[in-house]
């Protein structure tokens, strides 16, 4: 397949297993986010903002979700623009220690390195979301 047959979108897929070290500074970030994203309290998104806050104060996968921006990840790389995202995130048992640690969901068996499905549209199929917080631009 030469350049000029090829779709000049990119579905690059990242996947990350985080530990929550210290849960009052992440929910007390997420919750400065929220405070700068809705200003003062009492607006008119005011129930927005309390059910965000109430979320970042009870889990920390949604205090994640709050913070992580995709644009941040590729705002510096020349030559692309982020066109479309969407991530989430959810707490998961993980042992570190055990030899399948990494293969949480046997999505490598799935999903091949370099297969980009629909040219980057989402078929529904393969979102990634599988509960907990959820995030799109």
């Amino acid at each position: 397949m030469s350049t000029s047959e090829t779709s000049r979108f990119v579905r690059l897929r990242v996947e990350m297993v985080l530990e929550i070290t210290d849960p009052a500074a992440l929910s007390g970030t997420a919750l400065e986010s929220i405070a700068a994203e809705y200003g003062e309290p009492g607006g008119e998104p005011a129930e927005e903002r309390m059910q965000a806050e109430t979320a970042v104060r009870e889990d920390g996968a949604e205090a994640l979700a709050s913070l992580v921006d995709p644009f941040d990840l590729v705002s510096e790389v020349p030559g692309v623009e982020l066109t479309q995202a969407s991530w989430s995130s959810e707490s998961v048992d993980y042992d570190p220690d055990a030899p399948d640690g990494w293969d949480l969901d046997d999505e490598d068996d799935e999903w091949g390195a370099g297969d980009v499905p629909h040219n980057g549209e989402d078929d529904g199929e393969h979102s990634g979301a599988s509960g907990g917080a959820d995030r799109r631009i």
